[in-house]
């Protein structure tokens, strides 16, 4: 056997997983999305929906807030503890990590046990004002929510980049009279715009198709992956689901394609 037959071999175990789990599922989809009343029109129905298109908007705002408040919060916490030790690091790092090992709904109950009907900031808020704060079932709950999912993921990849910098141009910066605040905006954070980047990328994707979460707490607001939901599973409207579902697809893999080409590495979502 020739080394090209066995390279072909050793690839069609991928092309199959790939055309049973990613092609024809995708291409049905598709297809599903143009099987409506008003046939391929359909798809223009998510921006000339009232309903649709303002929830596409929410959904992109959402995702788009909570990429650059992860970032700005990530970045500084990132940088802090890869270059810092100090007692009880190991257990912070931990503590900041550990959502990771949460589904979404899992986040949802936690933001209504702080911020429901029930929760902490309710009773502390009717016990000093003689009125209940209740935010968790609105856009500011489920930001939080997202915030609260999106923060580790970034602070894993900030910290890592923040290990590989070069710190001899800091410190040549540094002596040739460059204040603090110089060598960060200068030198540091420069290097670390691909970090920033496809972790940005991770954080808008993951919230943008977050559906644990949503369904915890998007009780007066509509996102996206709700609302594929309700039309998949209540409605039962199959070729709007599947039309919102390219929609959504589309929108997460340009914003991917578009950090990869920056980073110039490569970059993954998780839901």
């Amino acid at each position: 056997m020739t080394q090209k037959s066995f390279v072909w071999l050793c690839l069609l175990p991928l092309a199959a997983v790939t055309a049973a789990f990613f092609l024809l599922p995708m291409a049905r989809l598709v297809v599903a999305g143009a099987e409506g009343e008003h046939g391929l029109a359909g798809y223009l129905a998510i921006l000339a929906e009232p309903r649709y298109r303002g929830t596409l908007i929410n959904t992109v705002v959402l995702a788009a807030a909570t990429t650059i408040v992860t970032l700005v919060v990530a970045t500084i916490a990132g940088m802090f503890l890869q270059r810092h030790r100090f007692p009880g690091r190991a257990v912070l790092i931990a503590v900041l990590t550990f959502p990771l090992a949460f589904p979404g709904v899992v986040v949802g109950f936690m933001i209504i046990l702080l911020a429901g009907r029930q929760g902490l900031i309710g009773d502390l808020s009717n016990r000093m004002f003689g009125e209940k704060i209740v935010f968790a079932y609105s856009i500011y709950g489920l930001f939080l929510g997202y915030l609260y999912f999106s923060i580790p993921r970034v602070i894993l990849t900030i910290m890592a980049a923040v290990q590989k910098l070069d710190v001899g141009l800091e410190e040549a910066a540094r002596s040739l009279g460059a204040s603090p605040w110089a060598v960060q905006r200068d030198v540091v954070l420069p290097a670390l715009a691909p970090a920033f980047v496809a972790s940005g990328a991770i954080a808008f994707a993951t919230a943008m198709g977050a559906f644990g979460t949503a369904f915890t707490l998007a009780t007066n607001i509509d996102v996206l992956p709700m609302l594929i939901y309700t039309e998949f599973t209540l409605a039962a409207n199959f070729a709007t689901s599947a039309a919102l579902s390219v929609g959504l697809g589309l929108i997460t893999w340009l914003i991917l394609a578009l950090a990869r080409s920056f980073s110039g590495s490569t970059v993954a979502a998780a839901g």
